[in-house]
């Protein structure tokens, strides 16, 4: 058959393909599409770091969070919804710059989820991508050190009875020898030199040492060298069928008040990679706008979370023996139950802004009113023990973050909405049961990290949960589907290779396409999916096997 994007001959093409972002998906799709002989540009909204560009703490907020129209250009994007906060990447290497290098692959009930179990054995056809995808993220199958964390977990899982469940996280760093510079260790010399991790613990502030094995120093690194362009800074603003085949993209510079610089480009293909949130908002916009009018009805069905709390412990005062704050972002994790997967995270010392969405527990089960009594109540009867725990002095050193992650079948549906003159995507319940705000699992490891950093320490500790979940609005940093795995355009937005229903030179490759809710962190699953997804795609020039939609 012919390529998905062949075009009228009198058509003419910028570019073969052009990438939407640059994250996992985008990164994956960058190298093997170079390999394959085409020509490749990738548009990415955030800037580019080298290991020095990163902010040294969390509080050097115009080099750690993303907004970019008040000047703030980092790594840490947060955007809310009604059911939902979310946290993301920013960046040339996406969520590589800010995840926590935490690489597991999730378990069978992942691949039999109802939504895809009947298009493919994923398990068994997914298992050489995972392999590549571990191989060229430099996977550490366990991680090396222990420490009071690592003994606070194992605690705490055994106080819980699942201790038979606690492991070593596998973990995508370098370890080598701390802060020593060494040639390439993995790729044969052909990627950058590396540093040996520090264990400074701000992997998700973004790797100053170079240990941290982002993007940046695998798939996008090996792509730049096989000629793929990056162009930081620039948005997508629209994505266009053109008449006979192939797509026009418009992009301007990030953040642009005045003189945006707004240019438009050809391309055979197009390969939609700009996180969840990014892919889902261009395919909402586009539909709407009848640029992309064969886009399913299915947009923005089954959006997942992880079905994710982020609550966590924290101590008054911790003593200098008890470093909480050493270690990369996530080093052991267990199971609660055979649903509920359980991780410690940290931030470095002094990366202390994220402990500003901390609070007391209160019983996420009940009406806002009694969730608030509940919290007023704790800071009336202790309002100076509340006035320490909520402190932000140290708060890296003094606690414990849990993240807490499920397999259960909820979702989200995401459509768009008018607000102030202007089209915002929203949210509602979707298929399966609602979407939790409260996590009574999560609270109950809480509340068990609390218990074994008071005895390993010495000290006084207590559970904490998030602002957000006091308000019933959960946080996530997986946020996933809406834009589908599916057998037709009636149940989701792409097909078994990725291609766009109704748009077959249209592909999404990144966490948008995932149908299910991992339970553990989503980073290789996305890197695998968009392996296999690749490996179909034809050598440039020679005639595509993949069957027409």
């Amino acid at each position: 058959m012919a390529d998905a994007g062949a075009v009228h001959e009198d058509e003419a093409f910028d570019e073969d393909v052009i990438i939407v972002g640059s994250g996992f998906g985008g990164s994956v799709a960058a190298l093997r599409l170079a390999e394959k002989g085409y020509g490749v540009r990738i548009y990415e909204a955030g800037r580019r770091f080298e290991d020095d560009d990163f902010a040294k703490t969390s509080w050097d907020v115009r080099r750690y969070l993303w907004a970019p129209a008040i000047g703030c250009y980092g790594i840490q994007r947060i955007h809310r919804l009604p059911h939902v906060v979310i946290l993301a990447g920013a960046g040339v290497g996406g969520g590589s710059l800010n995840y926590a290098n935490t690489l597991y692959q999730p378990g069978a009930a992942f691949f039999a989820d109802r939504q895809w179990q009947s298009i493919a054995d994923w398990q068994t056809e997914l298992a050489p991508h995972y392999e590549t995808a571990k191989r060229m993220l430099g996977v550490v199958d366990r991680y090396p050190h222990t420490g009071p964390v690592e003994r606070i977990m194992k605690g705490a899982a055994d106080d819980l009875g699942v201790g038979d469940s606690f492991r070593h996280a596998p973990v995508g760093v370098f370890f080598g020898r701390p802060g020593e510079r060494t040639p390439d260790p993995f790729f044969a010399g052909e990627g950058p030199e590396r540093t040996g991790c520090t264990l400074c613990g701000n992997c998700m502030v973004g790797c100053r040492v170079g240990a941290k094995n982002t993007l940046m120093k695998n798939y996008l690194a090996l792509a730049e060298g096989r000629g793929v362009i990056i162009e930081p800074l620039r948005t997508v603003t629209a994505v266009r069928a053109l008449p006979h085949g192939g797509f026009s993209v418009t992009t301007e510079r990030s953040g642009a008040w005045v003189r945006r610089g707004r240019r438009t480009v050809h391309a055979r293909q197009v390969v939609l990679a700009a996180g969840t949130w990014g892919t889902q908002q261009l395919l909402h916009r586009m539909k709407h706008e009848g640029a992309l009018p064969g886009v399913s009805d299915a947009i923005g069905m089954l959006t997942r979370t992880n079905s994710e709390a982020l609550d966590g412990a924290v101590a008054v005062a911790v003593p200098a023996s008890l470093d909480l704050a050493k270690g990369v972002a996530i080093t052991t994790s267990f199971h609660v139950d055979e649903r509920t997967h359980v991780e410690n995270v940290r931030y470095g010392p002094g990366s202390n802004l994220m402990g500003a969405l901390a609070s007391a527990v209160v019983p996420g089960d009940r009406t806002l009113a009694r969730r608030l009594t509940s919290l007023a109540s704790q800071i009336i009867r202790a309002p100076l023990r509340q006035l320490r725990l909520g402190s932000l002095r140290r708060w890296s050193e003094r606690g414990i973050i849990a993240l807490v992650m499920q397999t259960v079948d909820n979702s989200l549906t995401l459509s768009l909405r008018r607000r102030l003159g202007r089209l915002v995507m929203t949210s509602a319940q979707g298929h399966g049961v609602p979407n939790p705000s409260y996590l009574l699992q999560a609270h109950r490891a809480a509340v068990a990290i609390a218990a074994r950093v008071q005895s390993e320490g010495g000290v006084a500790a207590e559970a904490r949960g998030s602002w957000p979940e006091v308000f019933g609005i959960p946080l996530t940093a997986h946020f996933l589907g809406g834009a589908v795995i599916s057998e037709s355009a009636e149940t989701g937005v792409v097909d078994r290779y990725h291609r766009v229903w109704g748009h077959p030179g249209l592909h999404v490759v990144d966490g948008a396409a995932v149908p299910a809710n991992p339970g553990v962190n989503p980073s290789l699953t996305i890197t695998a999916l968009a392996e296999r997804a690749l490996s179909y795609w034809p050598r440039a020039g020679e005639t595509d096997s993949r069957p027409s939609q």
